[in-house]
């Protein structure tokens, strides 16, 4: 639960910017170039974060990098809240996006490490609970701050540093994952955190760890070798198809696309926080399912989801046939069967099919992937809405979930109840 706050203040930063976009644009007199650049600044810091993130997990060990990771968040919050200049809240902006990058690295790989293989999807999946409980407040919280004065935006962004100031204080009261102490030679401190875990198996636990950990000694220490290929793959495919559904787009935009429809102001702030609800109410239930089901179930049904409600987004745009509340209705749809899949699964997916001795790079390259998409689609959506209109940009995404479902059906692996010891022996080539 500690940890998976990282994942709240993961959400909280990616959607607070929504409620805030439109004032810095104005505050600062930017050119569309210059207010995409402001808004996809966070995601690019995040692709740094993500891409370097597995070194420190290596190097100082998951909970020492969380400790940066939380004071990151505290800086970033601080200081974009309070500055007068767009260079320093650009910059601020980045530092946090470093910390949601290097969180979305290191703490699923700290959960998966010490979670037992029947749970271990309920127990990642806390973290991505934790994201949409971040969105959900930051929608929340941005309208209920809004219309409070003149620097309301100030206090949307800010109110971000309590949270990252309880995460900070909490992580010195969590051990440091066993795998990884396991990994450096240091055996008993490893057994000690097992046992925390599950005092009867704590042992057998240690020994299939020690052995795998030898076996992967033989192996390449770099991911690109041919024996994690798979993997790679596996983990490259997954994150950029959760971005090319659009979710960041409609996370970042939600206000603007609903405004698009004829919605006023309020409304679309509010109708944004219904989308956050919804978010929140669909990956609690997934959570419930993830471990009956299995990963593989709820992609399936997922994807056939995000395509009927994307298509029938852009028939709407096409037609002009907006219907007063059709649009936010549709994408809260898209919402629910998002968070019942690709919100869900992807973090638990990613962090289960790589080796010990490779987790941490792996988990980077996924989260990396993940991120670089991201910031691509923060970044050119604006542009694609007002040259190519809300319809050919929603028929494209509808276009991806397509692919998407085909990914799925013929090339996923199952990875539910098993423990990543056998994962290892069942994706790696050795």
């Amino acid at each position: 639960m500690v940890v998976a706050l990282g994942g709240f203040l993961f959400g909280f930063d990616t959607a607070v910017i929504s409620g805030a976009e439109k004032a810095i644009q104005q505050l600062w007199h930017l050119s569309a170039v210059e207010h995409g650049f402001t808004i996809a600044i966070a995601l690019i810091g995040t692709v740094f974060g993500a891409i370097f993130g597995g070194i420190p997990s290596d190097k100082l060990g998951r909970r020492k990098t969380l400790v940066f990771i939380a004071i990151l968040y505290l800086v970033s919050a601080l200081g974009a809240a309070l500055t007068s200049s767009w260079g320093l809240f650009v910059v601020f902006r980045f530092l946090g996006g470093l910390g949601v990058g290097a969180s979305s690295v290191t703490a699923p790989l700290y959960i998966s490490e010490v979670s037992p293989p029947a749970v271990r999807g309920r127990m990642v999946g806390m973290f991505q609970f934790n994201i949409v409980f971040g969105i959900l407040a930051a929608y929340l919280s941005n309208y209920l701050l809004a219309g409070t004065g003149e620097h309301d935006w100030r206090w949307m962004l800010g109110i971000q540093a309590v949270p990252a100031l309880a995460f900070f204080l909490l992580l010195f009261r969590i051990p440091e994952s066993p795998r990884w102490l396991l990994g450096q030679g240091r055996t008993e401190e490893g057994r000690q955190v097992l046992r925390l875990i599950n005092a009867d198996t704590a042992d057998e636990d240690v020994r299939n760890i020690l052995t795998t950990n030898a076996a992967d000694e033989a192996e390449s220490s770099s991911l690109f070798a041919r024996a994690y290929r798979g993997p790679v793959l596996l983990a490259m495919l997954f994150a950029v198809f959760n971005q090319v559904s659009g979710i960041n787009a409609i996370i970042y935009y939600a206000p603007r696309i609903f405004e698009m429809t004829g919605l006023g102001k309020g409304s679309a702030l509010l109708s944004s926080a219904g989308l956050g609800l919804v978010n929140f109410a669909f990956t609690l239930l997934a959570m419930n399912f993830i471990d009956r089901f299995g990963r593989r179930k709820l992609m399936l049904i997922g994807s056939v989801g995000l395509i009927a409600t994307l298509a029938l987004v852009a028939r709407a745009f096409y037609t002009e046939q907006f219907g007063g509340m059709l649009v936010p209705v549709l994408l809260f749809v898209y919402i629910a069967f998002f968070a019942f899949s690709q919100g869900a699964v992807i973090w638990v997916f990613i962090s289960e099919i790589f080796p010990n001795n490779v987790r941490a790079k792996g988990q980077a390259l996924g989260s990396s992937t993940h991120w670089v998409m991201a910031a691509v689609i923060a970044f050119t959506f604006p542009w694609f809405a007002e040259h190519l209109g809300g319809g050919h940009t929603f028929a494209f995404f509808a276009a991806m979930m397509v692919l998407q479902l085909v990914f799925v059906w013929r090339f996923m692996p199952e990875t539910k109840g098993t423990t990543l010891e056998q994962l290892e022996k069942t994706l790696v080539v050795h």
